[in-house]
C-alpha cells in the first residue's frame, strides 16, 4: 500500500463521512485508534478540513462498502 498524502485529514473525511471503525480508519491513514478517536471526539485536528480519499484515488467506494459491512475488513 502506498502512503496516503495527508493522513490526519483523510482520517477527518473517513470519520466525518463513513461508518468504518477507528480502528480500520487508524490502519488506513497510518495513525493510532486513540488518534482517530480523538478526531471524531472533536479533541484533536477541529480545524481541519477533511479530505477525500475517493476523489484522490487513494480508496475506491466499494471498499469503503466492503469495511462498512465487516468491521474485520482490511482497506
Amino acid at each position: 500500500m502506498t502512503e496516503i498524502l495527508m493522513p490526519k485529514a483523510t482520517a477527518v473525511w473517513l470519520v466525518d463521512n463513513t461508518s468504518l471503525s477507528f480502528e480500520q480508519i487508524a490502519a488506513f491513514c497510518g495513525l493510532h485508534a486513540l488518534e482517530v478517536k480523538g478526531i471524531a471526539d472533536g479533541d484533536v485536528a477541529q480545524s481541519m478540513r477533511g479530505v477525500d480519499p475517493v476523489a484522490r484515488g487513494e480508496l475506491a467506494r466499494d471498499e469503503i462498502k466492503k469495511g462498512e459491512a465487516d468491521p474485520n475488513y482490511s482497506l
